[in-house]
């Protein structure tokens, strides 16, 4: 009787049948389609190293976006003015978000050289990640701007919020009297991106106002929506928000004119 222990062929070895060729080509178009990790495989109970590993350069690019600072240099490019939340450092502003939706004294003094009541006002804001600024807004700010300029529309002086949350927007839109805000603000990474940033609006900026009462878009970056193309939405999200006086659960989206 032979000693030799007998081989298992494993799935690798044995050659597919027709239909799991296909069941195998539809799980490889899906992965394929979806930024999520889709059958990745394993080796025995742990991940593949080129899986892991991927998995930590992604973390580490996420970290990264939360921890960096927007390059100032970016912001003198598109003729930001700076100002601060009331947040003192980083670690602050991970551990006390309410103090990330409203101004520094120094900030809001720094407001009255601003113009007054624009009809929309602009903020840029670092949020959680200041990747998603550098990557879009430097290509969305142009096609905004000259959009609404095209339309008659007056903008505010945009400004840049250090160690900015959303609400932010109603604290500078209260103090401006603009009839509507806009705050680009970059989004919380995730493991597919850490560049997506989001827009959120508002009619009537005022401070307090509930999320409820704010439009936003989001997912704006190259491998989501275009920040061109984003630009080019907001112009037309916004001047529905003049026409309609409402924004947020207010400004229903099926009343809105391109679905009618």
């Amino acid at each position: 009787m032979s000693s030799e222990t007998p081989s298992r062929s494993s799935d690798r070895d044995r050659t597919r049948t027709p239909a799991e060729d296909d069941r195998h080509e539809q799980r490889k178009a899906i992965a394929e389609r979806n930024p999520s990790r889709l059958g990745v495989g394993r080796a025995g109970p742990r991940p593949r190293t080129d899986t892991l590993l991927e998995f930590r350069a992604d973390h580490g690019i996420a970290r990264d976006a939360v921890l960096s600072r927007v390059d100032p240099a970016i912001v003198e490019e598109l003729d930001l003015l700076t100002l601060r939340s009331q947040v003192a450092d980083h670690d602050q502003y991970l551990a006390r978000p309410d103090l990330g939706k409203e101004l520094s004294e120094e900030s809001k003094e720094a407001l009255a050289d601003c113009i007054q009541q624009p009809e929309v006002q602009i903020v840029v804001s670092d949020g959680l990640s200041s990747t998603a600024i550098a990557a879009n807004v430097p290509d969305l700010l142009p096609i905004l701007l000259e959009g609404l300029a095209d339309r008659g529309i007056e903008v505010g002086t945009p400004v840049f919020v250090e160690f900015g949350r959303v609400d932010v927007m109603d604290a500078v839109g209260e103090e401006l009297g603009a009839e509507c805000c806009l705050n680009l603000i970059g989004e919380r990474p995730g493991l597919a991106t850490a560049e997506s940033l989001s827009a959120y609006m508002v009619y009537g900026p005022e401070r307090g106002m509930p999320t409820a009462k704010k439009s936003v878009i989001s997912n704006i970056h190259g491998g989501g929506l275009p920040p061109v193309e984003a630009g080019a939405e907001l112009v037309d999200l916004l001047e529905e928000m003049l026409t309609e006086q409402a924004s947020g659960l207010d400004l229903r989206e099926d009343d809105r004119e391109f679905q009618k």
